[in-house]
């Protein structure tokens, strides 16, 4: 369906009465009183619990599993190794399609690789269980570091070596652009890996019933885990249920199946009863995926009319054992961001001995927008120009990184005009600067950086259901999960704006692929701007279906009716109305069902959100300690659906930033171990109130996108985190003069930078 040939009624929302309303969640009380059932909340009647045996070890092979004592403890019922028949099954597909390890693979790349399950009568019985299977490993050398793998002589972690070739892109002449330049800036930036920590645990319960297969899992995708149980236990999907209504949060390591479900499988099999496997913390942290530390080199030019020339770029980033990717759009920002008709990126992966990576909120992205928008604040200081004014000199209106196609929104520069100016920009940079003449401890500064996602524009496939009861009453039946973001109410205002239904009036069934529809994973900032479409189309095919019921009672064509009001309206006579419940058609059937499917997105065109955001801070000059005062983030998402959730989403997405920039760093025991060094909450620094700002303000640049889909709308979830660090640093440069070019900030080689560059100021 393109713009062009949808019915007025879609056009569009001229003025929208519950759509954009800053509306509490439909689900808000369950979730605070602690009734919504969250797959870590499942308990069945006879339910096993299942504990996982990991390897200690980086880098090793297992020469012998002896599970004869764990086999005769108290309360086990099973132990499952990659000796126990129907245990071999392929894991890891490689880009060859070869499957690169095995479920209980006898060679560990990884500490926490799994090498036996047990399941228990209790959680405790099956942990003691574990720890009674023997084991002998053949230690092996491991290597951790990126750039450690890559170098001769490196322990491989498969065979063929550890590097990856990555992408490689050019336009224009590169050489040429920097010899136009009057100013060049190379700079070489680094970002630790960060660790997926989501405050529901990952796992699932496992039931078989007969040959049919159900599994309660904290998933950000019930089809996607369907279809990937379904094909390592050779079953049809008709035998797989997946029920995820609820999930304790994901940002991306929900998208991804894990060896957990099918362990849970195999074991509810062997015992005949369901089966508990959920992880640790600790073991989350080693196997659940991460965001990859990546080393990166960025080197531009620039006119002194602040006309970009030049970009050239060259990343490496570690994807772990197993994937391919570590690199992964590092290189995006560079390719899109800012118009430069030369442009050079390089990317390479590494294979490391640690835990594979995963997608983490805007992956690759954070770590180039680390890198471009710290070289872009640095070419601004080289010219005399103000960041803003360069960012806004070089807005683009085509996507350069796609050959050029035209954007059918580029929010940008408005993202960057009026940010600036609710954040009040240029009282902020003179306050700071008084600040620092008056001298003290703390110095103040100011800083921002811009972005854009890749993604964000949705897309088909999407298929749902609404059905309208003759009560007034409507169920809502869509696949999608809502994984915290407030997905279950901004579809419900949408079935309310079409069909005049109160929100308290909407029953939502979603995320079971045993009663729901197919829907795509939610992720990559498209779950609204996939599934809305399709609910709004749905809403719309079931308004069609009751202004044709009630032509016949009105003796009017359905053309000349409309729904209003809860009552069918003739256009031209508003007096001639029917209430909807009073439709003798809908009073026969009882109900009436729309259906509505995701059109396919415009061709020929880009469509992705922009972000601009800024920041203040506080540098102690003796400790280095960083505080960040406040932080304004501006974000052009086409429509805005539902303005709660919308600044629910900023104010999160800036504090997972804050984490990447300031406290997060998975440390692994480099040169010896390779093991994990800070394997819990309590050495693994993810933000809390003390490292984040009381005053976070959203500012929304509301721009509906008609033409993209029948709502208008695109992604947030992903560009909120994107600039975040990188203004952090630019706002930590602005304070003391000292540019921080790895993640995160380390106090202490702050304060010595700090106390080096002192004397060059002063003088």
């Amino acid at each position: 369906m393109t713009a062009e040939s949808r019915p007025p009624a879609a056009a569009g929302w001229a003025t929208p009465r519950v759509v954009g309303q800053p509306l509490p969640r439909v689900d808000a009380h369950e979730r605070v009183a602690g009734t919504a059932i969250f797959p870590s909340d499942v308990q069945l009647p006879g339910m096993l619990h299942a504990a996982v045996l990991r390897s200690p070890h980086a880098h090793a092979r297992v020469l012998r599993v002896d599970v004869a004592k764990a086999e005769r403890m108290p309360g086990v019922l099973a132990v499952l190794h990659d000796g126990s028949p129907g245990a071999q099954i392929a894991w890891h597909p490689g880009r060859d399609g070869k499957p690169l390890s095995r479920l209980f693979d006898p060679h560990c790349r990884h500490e926490g690789e799994e090498i036996a399950a047990v399941a228990a009568e209790t959680p405790y019985q099956a942990r003691d269980a574990v720890r009674a299977i023997a084991v002998d490993y053949e230690v092996l050398p491991a290597v951790v570091d990126a750039e450690e793998a890559i170098s001769p002589g490196a322990p491989a972690v498969h065979p063929g070596g550890n590097r990856v070739p990555g992408d490689r892109y050019e336009r224009g002449d590169v050489a040429a652009g920097f010899a136009a330049a009057d100013e060049v800036v190379e700079m070489r930036f680094s970002t630790a890996a960060e660790l997926h920590a989501p405050l529901e645990l990952h796992g699932c319960v496992a039931r078989w019933e007969g040959e049919q297969l159900t599994i309660w899992e904290s998933t950000q995708g019930v089809y996607a885990v369907q279809s990937e149980v379904a094909a390592a236990l050779g079953l049809p999907l008709a035998r797989v249920r997946v029920i995820g209504h609820y999930v304790g949060g994901g940002f991306g390591s929900k998208l991804a199946t894990g060896k957990w479900s099918v362990i849970a499988a195999l074991l509810s099999r062997l015992t005949g009863r369901p089966v508990r496997l959920f992880l640790t913390r600790e073991e989350s942290f080693l196997v659940t995926g991460n965001r990859p530390a990546s080393v990166m080199r960025l080197k531009a030019g620039v006119k002194r009319d602040g006309t970009l020339t030049a970009f050239e770029f060259e990343g490496l980033g570690a994807g772990g054992a197993y994937s391919p990717n570590g690199a992964g759009l590092l290189d995006w920002l560079v390719r899109d961001l800012y118009t430069c008709p030369n442009v050079r990126c390089t990317t390479t992966n590494a294979f490391i001995h640690a835990g594979t990576e995963r997608a983490m909120r805007a992956p690759g992205h954070p770590q180039g927008a680390w890198a471009l928008e710290q070289v872009i604040d640095e070419l601004a200081r080289r010219i005399g120009m103000d960041p803003v004014a360069l960012r806004r000199r070089n807005v683009p209106a085509v996507s350069q990184g796609r050959g050029g196609m035209p954007y059918l929104t580029t929010g940008l520069d408005a993202c960057l005009e009026e940010g600036a100016k609710a954040f009040g920009w240029e009282e902020a940079k003179a306050g700071a600067a008084a600040a620092r003449r008056a001298g003290g401890v703390w110095a103040r500064g100011v800083g921002m950086g811009a972005g854009l996602w890749i993604g964000g524009a949705g897309g088909d496939p999407a298929t749902v259901f609404v059905k309208y009861f003759v009560d007034g009453s409507v169920n809502l039946n869509m696949g999608a999960s809502d994984i915290g973001t407030g997905t279950k109410t901004v579809m419900a205002m949408i079935v309310s704006e079409e069909l005049g239904v109160p929100l308290a009036k909407i029953q939502i069934e979603h995320a079971d692929t045993g009663t729901t529809q197919f829907a795509t994973p939610s992720g990559g900032s498209k779950t609204v701007p996939t599934e809305g479409p399709a609910v709004r189309a749905a809403a719309l095919d079931c308004a069609a279906q009751l202004v044709a019921l009630a032509a016949a009672d009105l003796g009017l064509p359905a053309a000349a009716l409309e729904l209003r009001d809860g009552a069918v309206v003739a256009r031209e006579d508003p007096a001639r109305r029917l209430p909807l419940g009073e439709i003798s058609g809908l009073r026969r059937q009882r109900v009436v069902v729309g259906k509505g499917t995701r059109e396919r997105n415009p061709a020929g065109s880009v469509i992705c959100p922009f972000a601009a955001q800024f920041c203040e801070v506080e540098v102690n000059r003796l400790t280095g300690e960083v505080r960040v005062l406040r932080f304004l983030g501006a974000h052009e998402s086409g429509r805005v659906m539902n303005r709660m959730t919308f600044d629910n989403q900023v104010c999160g997405g800036i504090t997972m930033g804050i984490g990447f920039a300031l406290t997060e760093r998975r440390t692994l025991d480099r040169g010896q171990t390779g093991k994990l060094c800070n394997f819990a909450w309590h050495d693994y620094k993810i933000p809390t109130a003390l490292e984040v700002p009381a005053a976070i303000v959203s500012h929304p640049i509301d721009l509906p996108v008609p033409e993209a889909n029948l709502i208008g709308a695109k992604g947030l979830g992903e560009p909120v985190t994107i600039p975040t660090a990188a203004a952090i640093a630019n706002a930590v440069f602005d304070a003391v003069g000292v540019r921080i070019t790895d993640t995160p900030v380390n106090l202490t080689r702050l304060a010595g930078r700090i106390a080096a560059a002192a004397p060059a100021e002063r003088s």
